[in-house]
């Protein structure tokens, strides 16, 4: 099956701005848009610059906008789009080159609502720091971020404000601040009730379209809003 790639090239050291280029590659429906990707960086063009890592949907590296959606390179058959594909940098971020952009800012706000358990209680004497089932499955769609930026990339007031803390950092604090055995939600409320933070967000649902873990990722802000309002 022949492929149709137009992709969205920038190169920092000699280009002004961005320009399309377009390949076109032999696969198998059954292949993935990175194997398509890989195709063109290995037997065409070498300059094509884009992250890859785990190529199972794990570790996030290869978000990208494909025919218009956010998307992981690694999990979108080539059967599903269809021989036509248009790939560009995620939105939002600054393109460092070409489908790699900078995600410092992304990891930053992700930072600042500290997503790791604070807890400065002594641990029990004999084993660990137990919940029961229902304890956990209130935050357990959480768990499931793979900080690919995918949700924050489809997010209009992020487009409008990159000052916004965005979605994926709300939803790793959502991950601490509904973990019984936590003891930040104080700090980490501080750090979401201001103009910038859940406020921010407008419900557009885009996040949850664009998220590759199918994290309910509104209902997630909302659960932090209603916490805000009761404190």
């Amino acid at each position: 099956m022949q492929v149709h790639l137009k992709i969205r090239r920038f190169d920092p050291d000699k280009d002004h701005k961005s320009y399309w280029q377009e390949y076109d590659v032999e696969v198998d429906p059954m292949d993935r848009i990175l194997d398509a990707l890989n195709q063109v960086k290995w037997t065409q063009d070498g300059t094509l610059t884009y992250r890859r890592s785990c190529a199972h949907g794990v570790c996030g590296s290869d978000a990208m906008l494909i025919n218009g959606r956010n998307r992981l390179a690694c999990k979108v058959l080539i059967r599903d789009v269809g021989n036509r594909l248009q790939i560009e940098p995620m939105r939002g971020f600054n393109v460092i080159k070409d489908l790699v952009v900078d995600m410092d800012p992304f990891f930053a706000k992700y930072r600042a609502v500290q997503p790791f358990l604070i807890n400065d209680d002594p641990p029990p004497e004999h084993g660990e720091r137990l919940q029961s089932p229902e304890e956990r499955a209130v935050y357990d769609d959480t768990t499931k971020c793979i900080l690919c930026g995918a949700c924050t990339s489809s997010c209009p007031p992020f487009w409008n404000n990159p000052n916004f803390l965005g979605p994926a950092a709300i939803v790793n604090a959502h991950r601490f601040i509904f973990d019984s055995r936590d003891h930040g939600t104080t700090d980490r409320l501080a750090v979401l009730d201001q103009r910038e933070g859940v406020w921010r967000c407008r419900t557009v649902f885009n996040c949850v379209d664009a998220c590759p873990r199918d994290i309910d990722i509104t209902k997630a802000i909302g659960d932090i809003k209603r916490l805000v309002l009761m404190q």
